[in-house]
C-alpha cells in the first residue's frame, strides 16, 4: 500500500493466536438487531447522502484527479483487515509525512491537521468528515457498522497488547463513543480503553445516544479521526 493507501489490493489477515483469549458473548442485539439496522441505515444514508458525494467527487478530481476515493487497511472485527474508503484529500507529490501521525512514543495516533500534503477541499472535507462518507458503503457490505470501535490501521494494531484485541470482537463503526466523547488526542491505551468501554456496554440505547452525539461532534474542532 502507498502512502495514499490507494494501492491496497492485497490484504493480510492478523495471526488469530492474537484473538484466541479473547471472551465476548453477543448479546441478542448485537447479533441480529444491530447488523440489521446497520444494513438498513447505511443503505438508507448512503442514497440520502448521495448528491452530496456527487459532488464531493467532483470537486475532488477537478483538484486532484484520479483517484477520487482511496483504499486503506484497518483492521476489523475478529483481526479481519479490510479496506476502507474515504474521499482523497491529499496531494500524492508532497511527502513531508506519513498518512497518520504516531507519536515518538508510538502511543498516539492520529491525523496531522498541519500536514503540508492536505488540500484545502481536504482540509474542508475533514473539518466536516465529508472525506468519511464512502465509509457508508463499508457498512453496507458488513465490514463496519454505524456505531463501532474506530477502524485502526494495522501497524498500530500490531503494538497492542494483548487486552487490547478486545475492541476487536464488535465490528469497527463509522463514529463512536471514542470518537464522541474525546475528538482530541489521546494516548492509544486510553484512546483503547474508552472502546473497551463501548464494548462492555453494547446496546441499541447506547448506540442512539452516539449517533445524536456525532453530528455535533463532527461540526465541532475539526479534529474528528
Amino acid at each position: 500500500m502507498d502512502r495514499q493507501g490507494s494501492a491496497a489490493t492485497r490484504i493480510e489477515p492478523l495471526d488469530p493466536r492474537r484473538f484466541a483469549e479473547i471472551s465476548f458473548t453477543p448479546t441478542l442485539y448485537v447479533q441480529i438487531v444491530k447488523p440489521v439496522i446497520d444494513y438498513i441505515g447505511g443503505l438508507v444514508l448512503t442514497i440520502v447522502t448521495l448528491p452530496i458525494c456527487l459532488i464531493v467527487a467532483f470537486l475532488v478530481y477537478r483538484d486532484l484527479g484520479n483517484p477520487i476515493i482511496l483504499k486503506q487497511q484497518r483492521v476489523g472485527r475478529g483481526g479481519r483487515v479490510f479496506n476502507v474508503y474515504k474521499f482523497r484529500s491529499m496531494e500524492p507529490d508532497r511527502r513531508a509525512g506519513p498518512p497518520d501521525f504516531v507519536g515518538a512514543d508510538r502511543r498516539v495516533t492520529h491525523k496531522d491537521a498541519n500536514d503540508p500534503r492536505l488540500t484545502d477541499l481536504g482540509r474542508f472535507m475533514r473539518k466536516w468528515s465529508l472525506d468519511e462518507l464512502p465509509q457508508l458503503w463499508n457498512v453496507v457490505l458488513g465490514d463496519m457498522s454505524l456505531v463501532g470501535p474506530r477502524p485502526e490501521m494495522v501497524q498500530i494494531v500490531e503494538q497492542y497488547e494483548p487486552w487490547q484485541h478486545q475492541r476487536h470482537v464488535v465490528k469497527p463503526g463509522i463514529t463512536g463513543l471514542w470518537q464522541v466523547s474525546a475528538r482530541g488526542d489521546l494516548p492509544m491505551h486510553e484512546a483503547t480503553d474508552i472502546d473497551i468501554d463501548y464494548v462492555d456496554s453494547i446496546s441499541f440505547a447506547k448506540d442512539l445516544e452516539i449517533l445524536f452525539k456525532t453530528i455535533p461532534a463532527a461540526m465541532g474542532d475539526g479534529k474528528g479521526h
